[in-house]
């Protein structure tokens, strides 16, 4: 009797080191809101982020097999029908746990975010829409952290699914390598990236102002922190920015698959920089140090388990 996958391969399987970047998402899109951080949403999402992983890996089993030969799947330490419950196991999990959280209005994001996974692994993937469609899984993803109020967070939304959008055109160069077409692409999409999350925080703290000015105890209670926040934001960003772009432009001068696996992994992680620049915006340092503190564990973990 066979037995089952080993929990290294299942880990493999759904990315699990780079599940660290996506908490980040819901909170950033609740920050973005103003409102609350449901960490419930959060769990939602990491959810069917894995389950994505599991289901690209079984859309691509056969061309891994040539390709990717090390994965789960054509390593034969995972099975396809495993794999394939896996993703769907997932999947069930993080819509009850979207409904369990946030009710019927989170429940319906949450179903049209796994919608959106689903159709980028079984339809869009090879296709030229492929990056936008990733993308568009993760700005649903910060508008699930939104609730109801999806159109305050709509630019942060735009510049994390930007940023997803850089990833996902390198990852289709990490068996053949980087084109310059594709890096000019990725450094575009970062450079996006952080002048949508700029705007996210001044946007923000633009209206934080008008509110001051309005009641005078507001300004009192929320001031100190918010302008501390603005500081640590604007590090983040520069950071952000400076660390993706440099790994990204790296690949002009060595455009092998090696290093834009590096650069994948590196702009994975880059997303919590990110995220933390506009959570820390809003004077929400508690919750942007615990999104930090989060980065070495991905770190240490990416070294040791695939992440792309």
């Amino acid at each position: 009797m066979r037995a089952g996958p080993d929990v290294r391969a299942l880990l493999e399987l759904v990315r699990a080191p780079a599940a660290v970047s996506v908490p980040g998402d819901t909170m950033a899109g609740a920050a973005s809101a103003r409102r609350p951080a449901v960490y419930g949403l959060a769990l939602a999402s990491t959810l069917l982020y894995w389950a994505g992983m599991a289901l690209n890996d079984w859309s691509d089993r056969e061309v891994d097999a040539v390709e990717r030969p090390e994965r789960p799947i054509p390593s034969e330490r995972v099975t396809p029908t495993a794999a394939l419950g896996v993703a769907v196991g997932l999947t069930a999990g993080g819509l009850a746990a979207a409904a369990l959280a946030g009710g019927r209005r989170s429940l319906t994001l949450a179903g049209m975010l796994a919608g959106c996974v689903w159709s980028y692994d079984l339809l869009f993937k090879g296709t030229a829409a492929a990056p936008a469609a990733m993308a568009a899984c993760r700005a649903l993803d910060v508008l699930l952290g939104a609730g109801e109020r999806t159109r305050r967070a709509a630019p942060m939304a735009l510049a994390i699914g930007a940023h997803t959008y850089g990833i996902s055109v390198l990852g289709r160069a990490e068996v053949k390598g980087a084109e310059r077409g594709t890096v000019n692409a990725a450094l575009t999409a970062t450079a996006t990236a952080a002048t949508l999350t700029a705007f996210a925080c001044l946007r923000s703290r633009q209206e934080t102002r008008g509110r001051a000015g309005r009641t005078v105890r507001h300004q009192a209670t929320r001031g100190p922190a918010e302008g501390v926040g603005a500081v640590v934001a604007g590090v983040l960003l520069a950071g952000y920015a400076g660390a993706a772009a440099r790994t990204q432009a790296g690949l002009r001068a060595d455009p092998s698959p090696e290093r834009v696996r590096e650069a994948v992994r590196t702009a994975i992680l880059a997303l919590i920089p990110l995220q933390a620049a506009v959570i820390a915006g809003q004077g929400r340092l508690a919750q942007a140090t615990a999104l930090l503190a989060a980065l070495p564990a991905g770190r240490a973990l990416s070294a040791r388990l695939a992440t792309s």
